[in-house]
């Protein structure tokens, strides 16, 4: 008879930043109280790249698991509110669309919006998507509110996330983690012990030993543990997102900030603008096979719509993943599991899915071998389909410049190509179960950068063109209505400082 799994009793947790502080979190708070003792190592002297300043809202989810109040998250953290993601010249230069958080429109007697929308709006028949989003009208006006009881009106389901200072939110998490018995241990890791079940402890500069069960990986793009090591692998996908530079600084706060991140195509990448309450994010994303970096600095700073504060720093990555995230006792997350260029704001949900998986499939001894491989296929999968829904944005471009004629002419990954293939015939979109975006999500996209379309789905000529054009427009009318009853995103962020 052989023992029953149990929950690791040591977890130690190399290196600090976002994804460190968000483990330690929650694993202080969910397996802490049940026994296991949680370390965190981190350096003074090493820096985290903390550039990951944008957010989508199944980070709701992960605070409700912490029991984090929003208003003290937000106050700590110099957060804002954020509704959406604005697009500008992704398809051609002069041209944007927004995908927005929340729901698009409502069902049309039984038939989804979206297949009736692009049915209509072949016809002529309909407005632009974004006039059927109220956290797209709402973020294009700079007006934010809270979902609120108010039956079927969009106003009790707006869908929101945050911006928020990346350094300030790793403090915040620690003082959570630190609360639930998490210990912080100050020193560089300079060797790391091997055992039987993979790692057996880390040795610090300082000479001393911590040994632990499981091991975390957020050492960041030197990856210490899963890679130097455990040598876990790499996928590179450089070929379907070739930028491998970004340049970052932050510039003087807006006045009255607007609930979105901004994403502005460039001649070799795009520049992305992130308003919080004390600063403003940018960044410029870049291929340096057509860009140097100074062209690229210059670029950016040239683009900024405020004052600089503090100097231009330039961060070099390679797109892909570990191909084991989880290898022996060891499990990456963060820079150290794998990097995709923040395009849709994914990087931090990463670590949080990550985390969220790893949880679930505890109990378990840390090494079993159907756990580790389930949790390598989920993770590969996660990576893998919000790699596709970025590679959209590149490939669906009409610019002129080389860079990009380069991007819409490789072929896509097989499944991009599958979901382009089936919106071509009749605009369908099938989100697979587990998938991140959803319908709507690749609709914003699809219609946003006019993805070929031919014909629409044939179940919507149940209902006359005619009957479709006067609901959507009534649709409309609710939308604009309810934006009416939204106030400036201002006033939000002027209580959290009440």
């Amino acid at each position: 008879m052989t023992d029953a799994p149990t929950t690791p009793r040591r977890i130690v947790i190399v290196g600090g930043g976002t994804a460190g502080w968000m483990a330690a979190a929650a694993f202080g708070r969910l397996l802490g109280p049940a026994g296991t003792h949680v370390t965190l190592i981190e350096s003074d002297d090493i820096a985290t790249v903390g550039v990951g300043e944008a957010t989508i809202p199944p980070i709701q989810t992960f605070h409700a698991m912490l029991g984090i109040d929003e208003a003290a998250f937000l106050r700590a953290t110099g957060g804002s509110y954020k509704l959406g993601i604005r697009f500008e010249g992704w398809s051609r230069p002069g041209e944007s669309y927004i995908h927005p958080f929340g729901q698009v429109g409502t069902d049309i007697a039984g038939h989804p919006f979206a297949a009736q929308w692009l049915r209509a709006r072949q016809a002529g028949m309909a407005e632009p998507l974004d006039q059927y989003s109220l956290e797209a009208r709402a973020a294009t006006a700079g007006r934010f509110a809270r979902p609120i009881p108010n039956g079927d009106s969009p106003l009790s389901r707006v869908g929101y996330a945050y911006h928020f200072d990346a350094g300030r939110y790793a403090a915040f998490l620690r003082a959570h983690a630190e609360a639930n018995g998490v210990v912080r241990r100050e020193g560089t890791v300079v060797a790391v012990d091997r055992g039987p079940a993979g790692i057996a402890a880390v040795r610090l500069a300082d000479g001393s030993a911590i040994a632990g069960d499981l091991f975390v990986d957020c050492s960041g793009f030197r990856a210490l543990l899963i890679e130097g090591a455990l040598t876990a692998g790499w996928v590179d996908w450089s070929e379907q997102l070739p930028c491998d530079r970004a340049v970052a600084v932050a510039s003087a706060a807006d006045a009255a900030p607007l609930p979105l991140t901004r994403s502005t195509a460039k001649a070799a990448g795009w520049q992305w603008r992130i308003p919080l309450r004390h600063r403003t994010g940018n960044g410029h994303v870049f291929s340096s096979r057509h860009m140097g970096e100074d062209e690229a600095t210059a670029i950016l700073l040239a683009g900024l719509e405020g004052s600089p504060v503090g100097t231009p720093r330039v961060l070099r990555f390679t797109t892909g993943h570990r191909r084991h995230f989880w290898s022996g006792n060891c499990v990456a997350l963060g820079l150290a599991a794998g990097f995709m260029e923040p395009l849709e704001s994914t990087s931090i949900h990463l670590v949080q899915r990550g985390i969220q998986h790893l949880l679930q499939m505890l109990p378990a001894s840390p090494a079993d071998d159907a756990i580790v491989a389930r949790y390598n296929r989920i993770m590969t999968a996660e990576f893998t389909r919000i790699r596709d829904f970025l590679v959209a944005h590149y490939h669906l471009n009409a610019r002129p410049e080389p860079f990009w004629r380069e991007r819409a002419a490789l072929p896509p990954p097989a499944g991009l190509a599958e979901k382009l293939a089936l919106y071509r015939s009749g605009g369908r979109i099938f989100r697979e179960s587990d998938e991140l975006f959803n319908e709507q999500s690749w609709l914003a996209v699809l219609a946003g950068q006019a993805a070929p379309l031919v014909g629409h789905d044939p179940v919507c000529d149940a209902l006359p063109i005619d009957a479709v054009a006067r609901r959507i427009a009534a649709i409309e009318r609710v939308v604009a209505t309810a934006l009416t009853h939204m106030p400036p995103h201002a006033d939000a962020l002027a209580r959290l400082a009440s």
